[in-house]
């Protein structure tokens, strides 16, 4: 499966989250790249990131229910998500013993 630098992010920043947690922490990520798009674009980008991890079932999202839009305050990783992350992680390189 596909994912995008930022989607990896957010996997790896829930692992190590025993529960929920807030939103902002993921702007740390563009506070890294060298070219930074405005803060309103990386809101909607964090925004859209988050919605397509959670409809493949990686993340559950709280917030609040809008008429028309759903507003993700926090957010949680699922079993399924526990396991990417855990994966994305990188596996043990063995050791040639002879």
């Amino acid at each position: 499966m596909k994912l995008s630098q930022l989607q990896i992010y957010i996997l790896l920043a829930g692992y190590g989250e025993k529960d929920k947690f807030g939103r902002g922490r993921l702007l740390k990520f563009y506070e890294k790249q060298k070219r930074k798009p405005k803060r309103e674009d990386q809101v909607n980008i964090i925004t859209k990131s988050l919605e397509r991890l959670i409809d493949k079932g990686f993340l559950t999202g709280y917030g609040v229910r809008t008429p028309k839009k759903w507003f993700i305050k926090e957010i949680k990783l699922t079993a399924a998500g526990r396991k990417i992350a855990r994966g994305l992680q990188g596996k043990q390189v063995p050791l040639p013993f002879k």
